[in-house]
This record gives C-alpha cells, structure tokens and sequence, in this order.
C-alpha cells in the first residue's frame, strides 16, 4: 500500500471514529441535570423542615437526631422507610412534580410535606 492510500485509510477512519462521537454526545451530554440533594431533620418529635420544596430530581434525605425510633411514610404510599434509630437515615428521590404529605407511623400526629415543582 502507498503512504497515500494509507493516509487516506487512517483519514476516513478518524473522520468516521469523529462522526460517531458526535452522533453519540448529544445524548450522553444534552442538558446534564445536576444532581441535587435536600435534608429533613427529625428532631423533639417533628420533622424539619414541616414543608420542603423541590425540584424533580431531588433526593431528600430524612435524618433521625432524636433519642427515639421514627419512620417516614407517604400518606399515598409512595415511599416509607424501616424504623430509624438515632442517627440513622433514609433517602428517596422525588421524579414528579407534586406534593407529597408524610408522617411518622409509631407518632402519627408527627406530619410534614414534600413540595415537588
């Protein structure tokens, strides 16, 4: 083969190996969400903050500081945690818009809400 012909050769296939990546970018890199997070303490029987608001794609995470078990339950059944003790944790990711009223089901009069928008 000629040094021209192989020129040619490893032309085309860099300029091939280029619209490949192209094709594939936009996918892998359109609009990237960042990842966003959000902290609900569980503290002297309540929960705070009583209302969270955020934006879809937000994991909130609830965080028992108090010196007995609580849990977190959706009233509509779209998340519950185990029982948390003391410095435990529990996280779920909020992917539609709407809102979410919760509860802790050993002290039911403990409520609060997620505001996804």
């Amino acid at each position: 083969m000629s040094s021209k012909t192989m020129w040619i050769l490893g032309f085309t296939t860099a300029a091939l190996m280029l619209i490949a990546t192209l094709a594939v970018a936009p996918r892998l890199s359109a609009n990237p969400q960042q990842a966003t997070t959000a902290e609900v303490k569980i503290d002297n029987f309540s929960f705070g903050p009583a209302t969270l608001t955020v934006a879809p794609g937000t994991t909130v995470t609830w965080v028992n500081h108090d010196d007995i078990p609580h849990t977190v339950v959706s009233t509509d059944s779209v998340f519950k945690s185990k029982v948390l003790d003391t410095d435990e944790k529990f996280s779920f990711t909020f992917t539609k818009a709407g809102t979410y009223p919760y509860f802790c089901s050993i002290h039911p009069k403990m409520t609060a809400t997620v505001v996804v928008k």
